[in-house]
């Protein structure tokens, strides 16, 4: 906790934003960093709440210690709360940026609609960090000689890495782009997340003994099998990639994309490199001087509108199937768990606009090109209304209605049928593995991640990295010194 009777004197306050007009006009990150004192006023409104339910099972998955880092921050002892986070979250950096803050839901002064800054002050801490020079290579004081292959290097896989790797064993990762960072990298923005972030993280964790091997893909450059044979153990961490079909007639004309290869394209070429995707291969995807649609209510939809707008589009449209949710819930019946309720990304902020309980019923063109989307309302079973058919006019539409499994072209189709592949209700598909050890029913081979949960945020990939890489440790050790 903070200052006993802090939060009945200090206000909520959050780091400010860049105004609209301003931050559109580039790809960097937009929020306005906090000062130390004013950090610490948000860290002392940590009450004495009796059972924090910010760090349990409704709050953080990595399981924060957030009163006590609070607590620290309020007392000016920012190296101790440094190392008090990095006990449970390796990239607090990531997570204070990207992360929607379940934790501030489950605070208790939520209640009142007023939770403790917890995001804010994580990511101040995160690169509080960096400033005092405390994130350095801590690599391990003796080597177990067992060896890991990662497959994949986004959440999951860097977690996993190096845990692995601060517990003595050698770590290769293999990543099919032309860098590490996977979904950190080549699906957030920049204007969320900078990617020198992941850089100076990769830099650490080469510093403990991790090696990158770029440019390899998995089961299609380098077969699985060799991996099994060569290492100890083998993680994939794979992601959940294959978007969710849509089934929308016109979905073949151009101008129609799936989400992932626009927002793919636009991260490269922020980061001066090639277009070219391994994974999402498209023509190039721009929107300026045009009016896109955006179909699908979510964190991908959301950035697609403001990569959108930073381009240059001369409007945006999201459409979202589900209806318009409350602007305040009944914090009796959900408190503390995540509330269905009325939010506005900065995305969308910057001048969207978005249309609730709509369906998208045919994309339509003119010479093969998209001229406008056919919509319509939906009645609370996402049945069209009849009568309500409208256009939208769109030179460009995104699909970002979720993902719906790992792709199906390297590991997945390499061991076929050998792999056990858990279907949902909705069809999605994921690899087979349990929580406690992680492993497949493939010997040696362990699964962690969207690949094995389905797709979900970072800070939950980055606990599942963590417990897989105990879940080895164990496996190859006999027990683990690393926390699960």
């Amino acid at each position: 906790m903070g200052k006993v009777t802090g939060f009945l004197e200090i206000d909520r306050q959050v780091a400010k934003y860049q105004p609209a007009s301003d931050r559109i006009r580039h790809f960097r990150e937009f929020t306005i960093p906090m000062t130390d004192g004013e950090v610490q006023k948000q860290a002392a409104r940590c009450m004495d709440c009796g059972i924090p339910f910010c760090h349990g099972p409704t709050g953080c998955p990595v399981h924060n210690q957030i009163p006590d880092w609070n607590d620290l921050v309020y007392n000016n002892n920012w190296d101790q709360a440094i190392r008090n986070l990095h006990l449970t979250n390796n990239f607090p950096e990531f997570t204070g940026r990207i992360c929607p803050a379940p934790c501030e839901e489950a605070c208790t002064l939520n209640l009142e609609d007023t939770p403790v800054a917890i995001k804010t002050v994580e990511q101040a801490l995160g690169d509080k960090a960096y400033e005092l020079g405390y994130i350095v290579p801590q690599p391990a004081a003796n080597k177990t000689g067992k060896s890991v292959a990662i497959i994949g290097s986004g959440p999951a896989g860097l977690a996993a890495a190096q845990q692995l790797a601060r517990a003595g064993h050698m770590v290769d990762v293999y990543e099919r782009e032309s860098r590490p960072g996977g979904l950190l990298r080549y699906g957030i923005p920049d204007f969320k997340m900078e990617k020198h972030l992941i850089d100076r993280r990769i830099a650490q964790m080469e510093g403990e003994g991790v090696r990158f091997h770029c440019g390899v893909n998995i089961g299609v450059d380098k077969p699985l099998r060799g991996l099994l044979d060569t290492y100890d153990a083998v993680l994939y961490c794979g992601g959940s990639e294959t978007p969710r079909p849509a089934g929308i007639p016109g979905a073949e004309l151009e101008g129609v994309h799936d989400a992932m290869p626009y927002l793919v394209q636009q991260n490269r070429r922020v980061g001066r490199e090639n277009i070219e995707s391994v994974a999402w291969t498209s023509a190039p995807i721009l929107a300026g001087g045009k009016h896109i649609v955006v179909v699908g209510g979510g964190d991908t939809a959301s950035d697609c509108v403001g990569t959108a707008f930073r381009q240059g589009a001369v409007n945006v449209t999201q459409l979202d199937i589900r209806p318009q949710p409350p602007e305040k819930e009944d914090k009796l019946s959900v408190w503390p768990y995540w509330a269905t309720k009325m939010r506005t990304s900065s995305s969308q902020a910057e001048g969207a606009s978005r249309e609730f309980q709509v369906a998208t019923l045919e994309f339509i063109g003119e010479d093969g090109r998209l001229t406008h989307v056919k919509c319509c309302q939906v009645d609370e079973k996402r049945k069209p209304i009849a009568g309500t058919e409208f256009f939208i006019k769109a030179d460009l539409a995104f699909i970002a209605i979720g993902f719906a499994g790992p792709a199906e072209d390297s590991v997945v189709k390499e061991l076929g049928e050998k792999l056990d592949i858990a279907t949902d209700r909705r069809g999605a598909k994921s690899v087979k593995a349990n929580d406690r050890d992680y492993r497949t029913n493939v010997d040696k081979l362990y699964a962690a991640g969207d690949i094995r949960r389905g797709q979900s945020l970072v800070v939950w990939a980055i606990r599942e990295g963590r417990q897989a890489a105990h879940a080895i440790d164990a496996d190859l050790m006999g027990s683990s010194v690393l926390p699960r």
